[in-house]
């Protein structure tokens, strides 16, 4: 006759061999089930695009840092752990202190959120990282202090800055500085020869009868004219002297210490190599002048607005003169 209540039976009660059974069972449901977890851990690491890592402090060991790593750096994982310098050597040099030390502010913050350095990578590409990093302190005393972290390649998003910078401070036509960037650059150096009581010149362009190169050529060909006046500047004035477009056909510079001789030397040679320029319209060849108001920093002025109304002036003057010429004030 059979028990139906056998199902119900402790598993104390059942013979060895099947209580050995079900552990046997059981285990295996378990190491089935550990292996997914796993799988799964390994996949969502592998899809990660960012780099995680872990760091012992006192021993200068990589830990761990996931798959990751192998497609921002194209260098081998196994070297990193096996050898820290590696993360050291792939560094823009020039970001190297400032990587290293930022990492060991979090041995006192806690948290380290705002590291941006940029790497060199295999193929020789720069990269730009965000390096999120945060220390695990144990509260027993001889425990190793663990630094982990979270490093993501933002290379096009850093491009993209750039670019965005580039377009709200760049005049897109003559690839000069714009109106409202040059003044804020001119306004610091004013404030800076001010305080240093070094000399500063200000100088304002304007291309002479412009009106009748747009209404005899075209729009195309004033741009173009345009153009060659920025690529002209650019050429002329030194190395850390300011060129910027402030209008249609107005351009402004700004000499920082820069003597009055010496800037009117500067002028002089921008007014040469414009004097030079050639330009080509259906067959019909034409030259262009400017017209120049220049003027220094004196002890009376208390802002940029002076010596800008004195050039201003100053341009209108060599205007009514005849234009094609520098005015001093």
């Amino acid at each position: 006759m059979v028990n139906n209540n056998q199902k119900d039976t402790p598993l104390a009660q059942w013979p060895e061999a099947a209580q050995t059974l079900v552990a046997l069972m059981h285990a295996q449901g378990e190491v089935a089930r550990l292996s997914e977890r796993e799988q799964l851990i390994s996949s969502l690491l592998v899809s990660v695009n960012a780099v995680l890592w872990a760091f012992n402090w006192e021993t200068r060991q990589v830990l761990y840092v996931s798959p990751a790593y192998e497609r921002v750096f194209g260098r081998s994982a196994a070297l990193l752990l096996a050898d820290y310098n590696q993360w050291r050597d792939s560094i823009y040099p020039d970001d190297l202190e400032y990587a290293e030390q930022s990492l060991a502010e979090v041995l006192h913050k806690g948290a380290v959120e705002d590291r941006e350095y940029r790497i060199i990578a295999a193929d020789g590409q720069v990269r730009w990282l965000s390096d999120k990093c945060f220390i695990n302190r144990q509260d027993e005393l001889g425990q190793p202090v663990i630094i982990v972290g979270i490093a993501e390649d933002i290379t096009d998003k850093k491009h993209m800055e750039t670019e965005l910078q580039r377009l709200a401070t760049t005049d897109v036509l003559t690839q000069s500085s714009n109106r409202r960037h040059f003044f804020e650059c001119a306004h610091r150096e004013f404030e800076q020869a001010r305080l240093q009581g070094t000399p500063l010149a200000f100088l304002l362009l304007d291309i002479d009868d412009f009106k009748v190169i747009n209404d005899s050529y075209g729009h195309p060909e004033g741009d173009h004219v345009l153009q060659r006046i920025a690529d002209c500047g650019r050429g002329s004035l030194r190395r850390g002297d300011l060129f910027g477009r402030i209008g249609g056909e107005e351009f402004a510079a700004v000499f920082p210490g820069c003597a009055p001789d010496m800037a009117v030397q500067v002028a002089e040679r921008l007014q040469q190599e414009i004097q030079r320029l050639r330009f080509s319209h259906e067959g019909q060849t034409y030259g262009i002048t400017v017209s120049q108001g220049l003027t220094s920093l004196t002890e009376a002025d208390a802002s940029l607005d002076s010596l800008f109304a004195r050039a201003d002036a100053a341009m209108y003057e060599a205007k009514r003169l005849g234009k094609n010429r520098i005015v001093s004030a």
